[in-house]
């Protein structure tokens, strides 16, 4: 194998690499960009597209670095997209269900809440509350999904 770097700064992509063993010769080849792009894209240099990133992902069977990308580097993933934790999975199933609980019944008052097509000023706090509830429970099935893509190669 070649040399691995020994700078402090490494970005996830760099680490993804590293953590298989891969050299940048090799791990070019599976990406499908040269050993000078893909350093570039690791040192920053170069800006990642997501193609980069998908190939990426792929190659080194990290479904998380996708999310990252979304949530750390896009433009749009910025204000959007939430960064989602890969957690084992009785965490995933534990936060899956205590975020069902939270939510349960809560659809009946949602409806009351939007029926006439406007948050009140007296409606935006408990509105906000099911909003919160709804995104754990997005982001937990988010969790969730990233483990079955990385487990199921």
């Amino acid at each position: 194998m070649g040399r691995m770097s020994v700078k402090d700064d490494k970005t996830v992509y760099q680490l993804a690499r590293e953590e298989l063993d891969l050299s940048r010769e090799k791990a070019s080849e599976l990406i499908g960009i040269s050993p000078s792009t893909l350093e570039k894209l690791e040192n920053g240099d170069t800006r990642l597209q997501p193609d980069h990133v998908l190939a990426m992902s792929e190659a080194y069977g990290r479904a998380d670095l996708r999310n990252y990308y979304c949530s750390h580097e896009c433009p749009i993933g910025l204000k959007d997209v939430p960064e989602v934790e890969v957690k084992d999975l009785t965490r995933i199933a534990l936060e899956i269900s205590v975020a069902l609980d939270n939510i349960k019944g809560q659809g009946e008052r949602i409806r009351a809440i939007c029926v006439d097509g406007v948050v009140s000023d007296s409606e935006k706090e408990e509105f906000n509350k099911i909003k919160d509830d709804l995104e754990k429970l997005s982001i937990a099935v988010d969790s969730l999904k990233l483990v079955v893509d990385e487990n199921m190669k």
